[in-house]
């Protein structure tokens, strides 16, 4: 008897992934461009150059995903390297603004040299994902770890004191924030938790006035994830990093489970700790507020500002 299912056809569709990329380059390579065409009226002596570095590097990525991951989704790294490409365009723009130069786009540059280095090792030596759920409480420590890094003394950076926050580390005079590796290990240890554990949080627990409670073991990384965010947002004074792990380890329980339960939990919990955080700690509640009237404070809210005009004139698209 022939099989009526319909039979599914998976298409590598790398060649769209190029042309995407190409795409994606030209963005990047257009915005170093019209930097200096509106700021100088002519292109910096060096822009073939530098074209062909930031060319040669998205058509490098490209290649690692064609050879290592021919059925990869052809639009998710063609994105990441428009957005890429043009942050380090505008990063470019607040460099020439400076006299002398912090060059911080040729630092960003560099990061992202590396990031791509490590991207193609890791298509290489990462066979098969799957063998990181084996992993899922080791690269949740490290993620934490990475996290609560800033806390320490001996690590801790000058652009802390500069931006108010306390999300930087200072390693052989370079410093960055360890958050961002921290969100890419988190995630994968989410993941692997999520995988392993996702019939249980979706079924067990009882019923309370029609509202399906999960079991208190099943409460664990929800608390602990809760801990780690009230962490970061009393001593780390970063309210922004606090919300993105926390909110992106309950919506990933979410898509896991299903259970609008999760978010109710997640979403209660944080608003409570960030409520009475707000009555202790007033750097808390002025960012609420720098948020809900920021022309109270033009120093302090310049940036909000300067974004809300930068809308106004140039419209969601600009001119």
């Amino acid at each position: 008897m022939p099989n009526s299912q319909p039979m599914v056809v998976y298409r590598q569709r790398r060649n769209v992934e190029l042309a995407l990329c190409l795409l994606a380059a030209g963005f990047g390579i257009g915005g170093y461009l019209i930097t200096h065409l509106n700021r100088d009226a002519e292109l910096p002596a060096n822009w073939i150059p530098v074209s062909v570095i930031w060319l040669v590097l998205c058509v490098g990525a490209h290649l690692a995903v064609r050879f290592k991951l021919p059925y990869a989704d052809p639009v998710i790294l063609p994105t990441t390297l428009a957005l890429n490409g043009l942050g380090l365009a505008m990063i470019h723009r607040l460099d020439l603004s400076f006299d002398p130069s912090p060059n911080a786009a040729t630092m960003q540059l560099i990061w992202t040299v590396i990031g791509v280095i490590l991207f193609a090792t890791t298509l290489i030596l990462l066979r098969d994902y799957r063998v990181l759920q084996g992993f899922s409480y080791i690269l949740f420590i490290v993620g934490m770890v990475l996290l609560l890094l800033p806390l320490l003394p001996f690590l801790a950076s000058p652009n802390n004191a500069a931006n108010g926050s306390q999300i930087w580390i200072q390693i052989a005079g370079y410093s960055f924030q360890p958050a961002e590796i921290a969100k890419i290990v988190l995630t994968l240890a989410f993941a692997s938790y999520l995988t392993e554990n996702r019939d249980l949080l979706q079924l067990a627990g009882r019923h309370v006035m029609g509202f399906q409670m999960p079991r208190m073991r099943d409460l664990i990384p929800v608390g602990v994830m809760w801990a780690a965010a009230v962490v970061v947002l009393i001593f780390e004074n970063d309210l922004g990093t606090s919300l993105l792990f926390f909110g992106l380890f309950v919506m990933m329980l979410y898509v896991a489970t299903s259970q609008v339960r999760w978010v109710v939990i997640g979403a209660s919990a944080f608003a409570v700790a960030a409520y009475v955080i707000g009555q202790i700690a007033p750097h808390v509640a002025t960012r609420v507020s720098s948020w809900l009237d920021p022309f109270s404070d033009y120093e302090r809210n310049y940036q909000i500002i300067t974004a809300q005009y930068g809308i106004a004139w140039g419209g969601l698209f600009g001119r």
